[in-house]
């Protein structure tokens, strides 16, 4: 490791440091702060980033396709399939009409048919990176525009494909360069031959997903080391991105099939919350890259042009996004913060504009030009969407917003977490559901989970003392949490952090003994169920019966038992670590124990006793 890339990692870390927080104090969320920190250290301010800033940034850009394989794995096959309609339609619409108006514009400025073909391509794409975080940090992501506007951008994603396939196709009157750096499998490839390997790759994708990875995951979860499955997790992200570019695809996309085919599977969650960190870093890092590669030089140089294309870029895509939106009978709330949010130009256009030159669609100094208006344009869409939310909602919105947030609050999550699904847990889980209760489950025993989910049971892998799993497991709404791992020292462990982080959230506890109630209840906690007390009881009920009781003076006597033992448990804790106290008390309560349920059968006969003996 050379000093060179400590340093440049020092700038950058510096820069998120600095100017995230003052961004968010301002209220202009963490995208404005990344990219507003890139210019100031970019090298047409202070001068700390130079041409590398480019090298950054396409190491950075795997930033995105880890946010893209992150929204797979939140997105089910099933969901997908119900936003069939909307991603294709909305999404296509956009894509198409956006393309037409921008080649029409172009063409009249005296651009080549293919050229602005091609450019009205590329300006069709958005940023699902800044996007997505900013529907994220604002809760806007299970809003009408927010689904709204994660269909178009999945549809522009997928477009991606199709679109490179393309673009040869417009250079084919001109002498193409040879591409520079990584070339792919679909070079020198008659069209049949590309068209296979395109649909081969996405086929491994899909059936790689179900027939490697996830046994794959299952052995590494076997082994019980945290870091492996972290490496794991980061390994199949890198491969599935390496096989798309290998082949000349997205390795977004790649990533986004991966993400939607292990969404279904017991690692959802555990691979969810590995990879977010790397995600969360890498994305502010694409974020300052583009912030420090925009070229001021060339916008000082050329400011009318410049101008005129960001502008009549943002003014035709917001043209565009809003009669799609109301052709979804979106309100105005919602439309607006869907109109604003897309329409800048993506993070694919980069990849794209490159392709074009590298074609020779488009000149090298136009090619420049087009990256910086879209660089600009990225960068102008968190002020678009600030001034939307604190001067057009105020003066003009519904407030339709925060009647989506509150309905959809409780979308897709449970009221309660079952963590550990042993012969305790499922109990209680069958329990649950025999009576319409719904619950999220997670176990940390791969072998366990597998079979379970044979059995019905939508089980997930995960530890549940990690609170970025209980977090991704829906934690923050839910109102129970059941600690039913047979572990006391994780049961400990997970109550602990519970109460600090979702202090809400009613814990009920399994204890194996009284030993592990008293560490409990010196814990604080006061719902306490010991695995063996009830059990305990109702052999001794049935004792009773087979001995001449009645079944209801048993059953009785049984549940008033467990009543005053547990308030015995209670008063006993406080003595458990004096042995000679201890002692004594437990003599204390037991005899009054005795007595209390001598004198309960002598004060309450059983009137109806004979009810609880019929034979059936």
């Amino acid at each position: 490791m050379n000093n060179g890339f400590l340093h440049d990692a020092l700038i950058y870390l510096a820069a998120a440091v600095v100017f995230v927080p003052v961004a968010k104090k301002l209220g202009m969320g963490s995208v404005l702060g990344y990219l507003l920190g890139g210019i100031i250290i970019g090298p047409f301010f202070l001068g700390f980033v130079g041409q590398e800033g480019k090298d950054i940034m396409h190491f950075a850009e795997f930033g995105v396709v880890m946010m893209l394989f992150l929204i797979g794995l939140e997105l089910e096959p099933a969901s997908f399939w119900k936003m069939r309609k909307l991603i294709a339609g909305t999404g296509a619409v956009q894509l198409g009409a956006t393309t037409l108006l921008c080649f029409g514009g172009l063409l009249a400025a005296g651009f080549s048919w293919q050229a602005a073909l091609a450019c009205g391509l590329a300006f069709s794409m958005s940023s699902t990176a800044i996007v997505m975080q900013t529907l994220r940090e604002k809760g806007l992501t299970k809003t009408e525009s927010g689904r709204s506007s994660f269909a178009v951008l999945l549809f522009q994603d997928i477009s991606v494909i199709p679109i490179l396939a393309f673009l040869p196709l417009l250079a084919m009157s001109s002498a193409p360069q040879a591409a520079e750096g990584h070339k792919t499998l679909l070079e020198g490839l008659p069209g049949w031959a590309q068209t296979l390997t395109l649909i081969g790759a996405v086929a491994a994708v899909i059936l790689g997903g179900r027939l490697v990875i996830v046994p794959f995951l299952r052995f590494i979860a076997r082994i019980r080391l945290r870091e492996l499955f972290t490496a794991a997790a980061l390994l199949i992200v890198i491969a599935t991105a390496d096989l798309m570019i290998i082949v000349g695809l997205s390795p977004a996309l790649g990533t986004f099939l991966a993400g939607v085919v292990l969404a279904n599977s017991q690692f959802r969650h555990e691979l969810e919350s590995d990879v977010e960190p790397f995600k969360g870093v890498l994305l502010g890092l694409f974020f300052i890259a583009v912030g420090a590669s925009i070229n001021f030089r060339l916008i000082l140089d050329n400011p009318l042009t410049v101008t005129v294309l960001v502008l009549g870029v943002i003014v035709v895509k917001a043209f565009v996004l809003n009669m799609t939106g109301r052709m979804s009978r979106l309100s105005f709330d919602q439309n607006s913060i869907f109109t604003l949010g897309l329409s800048q130009v993506g993070e694919f256009a980069f990849v794209l504009f490159a392709f074009i030159a590298q074609l020779r669609i488009l000149s090298g100094h136009w090619s420049d030009m087009m990256m910086g208006v879209t660089a600009i344009s990225m960068a102008v869409t968190p002020l678009l969407l600030l001034l939307n939310e604190r001067l057009i909602l105020p003066r003009f919105g519904t407030k339709e917003v925060q009647e989506e947030r509150e309905a959809d609050r409780i979308e897709g999550e449970h009221p309660v977490i079952i963590a550990g699904f042993g012969h305790f847990g499922s109990t209680s889980g069958r329990f649950l559901r025999a009576n319409g209760i719904h619950t999220t489950i997670l176990d940390n025993d791969s072998d366990r989970v597998e079979l379970l989910r044979k059995m019905g049971f939508k089980v997930f892998y995960g530890d549940a003392t990690r609170i970025d799993i209980l977090k991704s497991a829906g934690a923050e709404n839910a109102k129970i949490l059941i600690a039913s791992i047979d572990s006391p020292e994780i049961n400990a462990e997970m109550v602990e952090k519970t109460r600090t982080e979702f202090p809400h959230l009613t814990i009920m506890v399994r204890a194996r003994n009284r030993t592990d109630a008293y560490d409990l209840i010196d814990a604080g906690v006061k719902n306490i169920y010991r695995e063996s007390l009830e059990t305990s009881v109702r052999i001794g009920v049935d004792a009773l019966v087979h001995l001449g009781f009645r079944k209801y003076t048993a059953t009785r006597a049984g549940q008033n038992f467990i009543k005053y033992d547990e308030a015995a448990l209670s008063r006993l804790a406080a003595h458990r670590h004096d042995q000679e106290a201890y002692i004594f008390n437990t003599r204390e309560e037991i005899s009054i124990q005795e007595e209390l349920l001598t004198k309960d059968h002598t004060d309450n006969p059983a009137i109806n006793d004979h009810a609880w003996d019929r034979k059936t």
